[in-house]
């Protein structure tokens, strides 16, 4: 049964106690009297882990995003309904290790149980495998949902600012290619926003796109938006 969780978490483990002792509930532990450890400091050190991977990878694929947009989308990853969606995609609470009072109340689906367990999943990778390992299993995770987010927050700037000009309808807003620059796999492009003939904004990223959404977000910010 171990052999198949771990073919689920895509990890052979060399020491396979790490595994077990991420999946020992306190609940667990306490009904056998400390005879075992649960997995609460292991759940300690996956959530540093946890947060210094994920705050090295948006810092590096999301310069675009201001420090208050990176602590934001930081949050929402780390948070315990986005983690326990993560144990719940890999079935994480039918391997739980809980006493039967836990169990028969719903542990293996409650949120703080599994996002604890997915932390300590996390540090249990680490501290076999080393910081690599680890890092492989967490993006495996959140990669998607920061592309999701980049996404989502890029079509509400643009989307924003033109509700906004539209409720005075002599306004017009136009996007202005300015700069193109580096070689073909790694272009940037900076781009002014015009409300009617004035600059409002201005931003730059690696699509015409990507620019226009940051100049519509600086434009945001000078209408105080």
């Amino acid at each position: 049964m171990m052999e198949d969780f771990c073919k689920v978490l895509g990890y052979d483990f060399k020491n396979i106690n790490y595994l077990k002792i991420a999946l020992t509930h306190s609940s667990y532990a306490n009904e056998r009297k400390g005879e075992i450890v649960c997995n609460e400091r292991q759940e300690f050190l996956g959530d540093s882990v946890l947060s210094i991977v994920v705050s090295d990878y948006i810092f590096k694929h999301c310069p675009e995003l201001p420090e208050g947009e990176l602590t934001k989308l930081r949050a929402s990853l780390v948070c315990e309904k986005t983690l326990a969606e993560y144990a719940r995609s890999i079935d994480l609470g039918k391997h739980l290790l809980l006493s039967h009072g836990e169990s028969k109340n719903g542990g293996r689906t409650r949120s703080s149980i599994l996002a604890d367990a997915f932390e300590s999943v996390i540090a249990a990778i680490y501290l076999d495998g080393g910081i690599e390992n680890a890092r492989k299993f967490i993006l495996r995770f959140v990669v998607k949902d920061i592309k999701n987010h980049k996404a989502k927050t890029f079509s509400d700037y643009k989307t924003k600012l033109q509700e906004i000009v539209q409720k005075n309808p002599e306004e017009r807003i136009s996007y202005v290619l300015t700069g193109e620059s580096g070689p073909d796999h790694d272009k940037h492009f900076t781009v002014e926003v015009h409300l009617n003939s004035n600059v409002v904004g201005r931003g730059g990223g690696r699509s015409k796109k990507e620019a226009e959404q940051q100049a519509a977000r600086e434009a945001l910010e000078l209408m105080g938006y």
